[in-house]
């Protein structure tokens, strides 16, 4: 399937790219770093225009002020933004690409499909404002959100080269769970804590987190194992070889918009040598995707913990000595002084536990997964 982004690529900032491409061996890169750039772009307003204009003229009260909250207040906006366009862009092309849906192991991991590799650009897109965001607020994200937009903006422009660029789609719906989360997260900031609404939400979340990332996103993971596997330990086919060889050689014009038309009528176009992949290409692939498997099984667990704790009975008083009462919470801490000889009831309650206390905060989970 052809690219659906309304923009061809612009000759002069393809060009542009070309020799750091050469250079690091992204062909496909050229033919949409218009859309990388676009995708950073777009982010960027949300993050700095729309998100305080909006954020303001219906939150007001809420909103925050000081730099640090105010970033992220205005990340988790972006995210949800994000998360749910690359959502149905992606559902959208797994259903319309009949290409994609043909393709074989061999096609699967070398194979270029134009409608995929869109995702692919919108994804990298989104990990370089990440990435510029977070450096410009390092101390609010700290260096682990750092090492998180660098590794996954690493790994989504290998799909570049191209390499396993069928599973962009597959592995970005990972991302169907960020936008509960992030609705959950904005529930606790507009006091909706504990409310039905965020009741409904949090069974939402937990049930596309545990559907998305550990069901399905545990058995891709074993059909990308199982192609790496076969692509590690095997060439490509000799006619996939020559065909792309001969189909370079008599190519007349370099232009970007006749190499894309080229690559769409044979997607094994960049298969330029009868060798394996790498096999630390593959064993970063694997090494990231384990790690981020055992991290979303791990975040379900303290998930789970967390929304129940906004859905507990209430805690019992326990009176002590000189009148005064302590609530004690189902956990055995206290949660509230009630003070009463004279019959007054005041009540101190603790700083309520957020789903971003218990478990990495969603800048980590907004990108669904490394690919």
């Amino acid at each position: 399937m052809k690219d659906p982004f309304p923009i061809p690529p612009i000759e002069a900032l393809s060009k542009a790219v070309q020799p750091w491409a050469d250079r690091y061996n992204l062909p496909v890169l050229p033919l949409h770093v218009h859309e990388v750039l676009g995708a950073a772009l777009f982010y960027t307003f949300i993050h700095l225009v729309v998100s305080p204009l909006v954020s303001n003229a219906f939150f007001p009260q809420y909103y925050p002020r000081a730099r640090g909250k105010k970033a992220n207040w205005d990340a988790h906006v972006v995210s949800l933004v994000q998360s749910t366009l690359i959502n149905g862009l992606a559902l959208w092309v797994m259903w319309a690409d009949d290409e994609r849906r043909q393709m074989d192991w061999q096609e699967r991991v070398w194979a270029y499909d134009g409608a995929s590799a869109f995702i692919q650009a919108l994804a990298a897109g989104y990990f370089v404002w990440d990435l510029i965001v977070t450096l410009l607020y390092i101390d609010i994200f700290g260096m682990g959100l750092l090492a998180h937009a660098v590794s996954a903006l690493a790994v989504y422009t290998f799909g570049f080269r191209p390499y396993l660029n069928y599973y962009s789609t597959v592995f970005i719906l990972y991302e169907l769970s960020t936008p509960f989360l992030n609705i959950h997260w904005f529930f606790d900031k507009l006091n909706m804590t504990g409310s039905r609404a965020q009741l409904y939400n949090g069974i939402a979340l937990l049930f596309t987190f545990a559907s998305c990332r550990l069901v399905w996103g545990s058995y891709q993971s074993w059909v990308v194992y199982k192609d790496m596997w076969q692509a590690v330990n095997n060439a490509p086919d000799a006619g996939y070889v020559s065909a792309a060889l001969s189909l370079a050689a008599n190519s007349t014009t370099t232009t970007v918009t006749t190499l894309a038309d080229k690559i769409n009528e044979f997607p094994m176009m960049f298969v330029r040598e009868a060798t394996p992949i790498p096999a630390w290409l593959a064993g970063v692939y694997v090494v990231s995707n384990l790690t981020l498997n055992a991290l979303n099984w791990h975040w379900f667990v303290k998930m789970i913990a967390a929304v129940r704790k906004r859905f507990e009975t209430p805690p019992v008083a326990k009176e002590e000595d000189g009148g005064a009462k302590t609530a004690i919470g189902p956990d055995g801490k206290p949660t509230a002084v009630v003070s009463g000889r004279d019959g007054k009831v005041a009540i101190k309650h603790r700083r309520q536990h957020s789903i971003e206390d218990v478990i990495p905060d969603s800048e980590e989970l907004r990108d669904g997964t490394i690919q």
